[in-house]
C-alpha cells in the first residue's frame, strides 16, 4: 500500500464500482465513482486543495492569512481540513439550518462559523460572504462558484481517473451544484472522445435536493458561464427529493452507504439507462452516508424524510 507524507496526498484516486445490478436496462451498465473515499469525506476535498494551492502560488493567500468561503457543507468541511493542516484560519458562512453533522465537523476542524439566514439557503450564504469580502480586504475570498481552480481540479484529476478506469464510458452523470465537476470532467472527457454525453442532475426550480441547485432559481455560477456550460452539457435531468431518497435506499441493496446527492445522481443515471441501449454510464457519488444519519433517510417513513429536507439543509 502506498504511503503519503500528508493526509492531503490522499485526496483523489477514488475507487469506482459497478452497480449495474440496479440498472433498469440490462444492456446499460452503471458505474459509481465513490468520492466519499476522500479523506474529508467528499468530492469537495479536490476543489478545496486546488483553490488553496492555487491561491498560494499566485500570491492571493499568504501564510497565516484568514480564508473566507460560503458553504452549506462539504466544501466548507474540505477547506476546514486543508486549512487545519496548512495553518490558515477559516471563516465559513453557513446557513443557520444546516444539519448538525455539518456544523460539528466544521467546528472539529477549527473553522469559525458565520451564520446566514436559513430561509435564503446557499444563495444567501454566497451574498453574505461577498459582502464580508468587500468589508475585509485582508481576508482571502476563494469563492468556489467563480474560481477556475474548481473545474481545473476535475479536469486534471477526476476526469483523467474516470478515463483511466473506464475508457469505454459513453455517458457521465453528475449533480449540478457549483458546476465545477461537470465542467471539468466534461471538458476532459469530450476532448478524449466528443461522443461522450454529459447529463446534469438538478432539482425542480424552488425545490431542494441536497447539494444540487436549479439554474432556474436565479443564480448561475460564473464558472458555468465561463466554461461554456450551456454548450458543454448534452442534457439536464430533473430529480425530485423523493427520487433521491428512494435511490439512496436502493444503493443499500448493493452495499453502498451514500449521501442523498448520490441518490439524485443514481436516479439520473437510471433515467439515462432507461433511454439508451448499450451504454456505459459513470455516475458520481459526491459523498458517503455518514453525514446524513440525522435525516433518517434510511430508517424513517419516506414522506417524513422528504418533508424534513424542506426545513434542514443536509449537504
Amino acid at each position: 500500500m502506498a504511503r503519503s507524507d500528508s493526509v492531503l496526498g490522499l485526496i483523489g484516486n477514488t475507487p469506482m464500482v459497478d452497480v449495474s445490478a440496479l440498472s433498469p436496462n440490462p444492456s446499460a451498465r452503471i458505474l459509481l465513482k465513490l468520492e466519499g473515499q476522500n479523506p474529508g469525506g467528499s468530492v469537495k476535498d479536490r476543489i478545496a486543495l486546488s483553490m488553496i494551492e492555487t491561491a498560494e502560488k499566485d500570491g492571493t493567500l499568504s501564510p497565516g492569512q484568514t480564508v473566507l468561503e460560503p458553504s452549506s457543507g462539504n466544501t466548507g468541511i474540505g477547506l476546514a481540513m486543508v486549512c487545519r493542516v496548512k495553518g490558515y484560519p477559516l471563516k465559513i458562512v453557513l446557513p443557520e439550518n444546516v444539519s448538525v453533522e455539518r456544523r460539528q465537523l466544521l467546528e472539529i476542524f477549527g473553522a469559525e462559523i458565520i451564520q446566514s439566514p436559513g430561509s435564503e439557503g446557499s444563495n444567501g450564504a454566497v451574498r453574505m460572504a461577498q459582502r464580508l469580502a468587500e468589508e475585509h480586504a485582508d481576508w482571502a475570498f476563494l469563492y468556489q462558484y467563480g474560481n477556475p481552480a474548481n473545474p481545473r481540479a476535475h479536469y486534471e484529476g477526476t476526469g483523467p481517473e474516470i478515463w483511466r478506469d473506464c475508457p469505454d464510458i459513453t455517458h457521465f452523470v453528475a449533480g449540478l451544484g457549483t458546476s465545477g465537476t461537470l465542467m471539468g470532467v466534461g471538458r476532459f472527457l469530450k476532448e478524449k472522445r466528443d461522443s461522450i454525453q454529459l447529463w446534469a442532475v438538478e432539482p425542480p426550480a424552488g425545490e431542494i435536493v441536497d447539494g444540487l441547485r436549479s439554474l432556474d432559481d436565479g443564480y448561475i455560477p460564473p464558472i458555468f458561464i465561463d466554461s461554456g456550460g450551456a454548450e458543454l452539457l448534452d442534457r439536464k435531468v430533473i430529480i425530485r427529493p423523493l427520487e433521491s431518497i428512494e435511490w439512496v435506499r436502493k444503493l443499500i441493496d448493493v452495499g453502498i452507504f451514500a449521501g442523498i446527492s448520490t441518490g439524485a445522481c443514481m436516479a439520473g443515471a437510471a433515467r439515462c439507462a432507461e433511454q439508451v441501449d448499450d451504454a456505459v454510464i459513470v455516475a458520481l457519488s459526491p459523498d458517503g452516508g455518514w453525514k446524513y444519519l440525522s435525516t433518517g433517510a434510511w430508517t424513517d417513513p419516506i414522506d417524513e424524510v422528504v418533508e424534513r429536507a424542506k426545513r434542514i439543509i443536509y449537504f
